[in-house]
This record gives C-alpha cells, structure tokens and sequence, in this order.
C-alpha cells in the first residue's frame, strides 16, 4: 500500500451496515483512503484479508475477553469471598513469555499477555494489604494436546527452540509444579512476580 494510502478498518454485522454507517464517511477524509471490511458474517474470509496491525477488532475483544477480561472477573469473585471471610489467600495466573518478547504473527496474544501481567502487579499491589498474593506463571511452549499439534512442523519448532537454552519445550506439569509452589506457603514473601518457565527463552 502506497505511503500515501490510509487503511481504515471498519467492523460491523453486514457489508449493507459498513456501507451505510462507515463507508460513506470516508469521502470526507482528507487524501485517498483504502478501506478493508470485516464483518460477522463473513469472518473467515474478512479474518484472512486483515493484516496482523489491521486484526479485526471482533479478534481483538475475543482474545482480551478470554485472555484479561475473564482473569480479572473471576479474581475479582475470589478476592472479595476472601477478605469477606477475613481470609488469606493466594492468585496464580497463567500469562507467557509471549508477554515479553515479540513474536511474529502473535500481535493480539502477545498484547494480551502483556496486559495480564500488569494486572498481575496491579493486583498484588491492591490485594496485597489484604493479605492476598498474586503471582504470574509465564510458559514457553506446553507440550499439551493442542501444542503438540500446533507445534508439530520440525521448522517451526526448531526455530524457536533454538532459543531455549534448555533445548525443549514444557510439558504440563512443568508449569503446574510452578503453579503449585506459587500458591504454597513456600512462597509466602512472593507477590508481583512473574516466573518465567521457559527453558531461559526470556534469558536468551
């Protein structure tokens, strides 16, 4: 797209809507405008002419709904049924080294992350008076189900794990033992933090 060309993207249930409510907007935009529509009804094939910094904002919502949103719904249940009880407790969610470093084609995911890591320190700052903990676990690749399948391809994998120092990907209970420690009592002065089990990627 020519430096000259502004790209908007616009979102709504049908190509009538975008028409009729966005679309004819832009005539009064200054310069030419090009335009890539996403609609609902059309996902698949609106998912496949977006371009990564141009991700269909139903993408976005749904990956900050499953991967923010949720966390700090379900914290938010939790962490008043323990200071109504007067209670301690402890938090552990589940980011990645996504969180931290940029990977190639992860655009949504790895902001996702980021973001449940700042929740993570905000959480502990403001629960931590309350005698509740909360802690990040941040995975490389897990050897589950789907990450066997997803991570299958010799190239892929190689690629990335040339830069596990470890020279392997995790398997679930490597990150449940982490888990498990976090909400012990092993790490009753540990609130704020994200550990890393990532074979050294971050370190890398």
């Amino acid at each position: 797209m020519p430096a000259s060309v502004q790209a908007r993207l616009c979102v709504g249930n049908t190509q009538s809507e975008l028409s009729a409510r966005s679309l004819c907007s832009l005539k009064f935009e200054p310069g030419p405008v090009e335009t890539a529509c996403c609609t609902s009804a059309a996902w698949a094939a609106a998912s496949l002419s977006a371009a990564t910094l141009l991700s269909c904002a139903l993408l976005f919502c749904r990956s900050f709904d499953v991967n923010l949103r949720a966390v700090l719904q379900v914290s938010q249940i939790v962490a008043r049924q323990l200071i109504a009880r007067g209670a301690p407790g402890a938090i552990v969610n589940v980011s990645s080294q996504a969180s931290q470093r940029a990977l190639q084609g992860h655009t949504v995911y790895c902001s996702t992350k980021s973001a449940l890591d700042m929740l993570t320190k905000m959480m502990a700052l403001e629960l931590g008076p309350h005698k509740i903990r909360v802690n990040a676990v941040n995975p490389t690749v897990v050897m589950t189900d789907m990450g066997r399948v997803n991570w299958s391809e010799p190239q892929k994998a190689g690629a990335m794990l040339s830069r596990i120092p470890l020279g392997r990907f995790a398997e679930v209970d490597d990150v449940v033992n982490s888990i498990l420690f976090l909400l012990s009592d092993q790490s009753a002065m540990t609130t704020g933090a994200l550990l890393p089990v990532d074979g050294g990627f971050l370190a890398s």
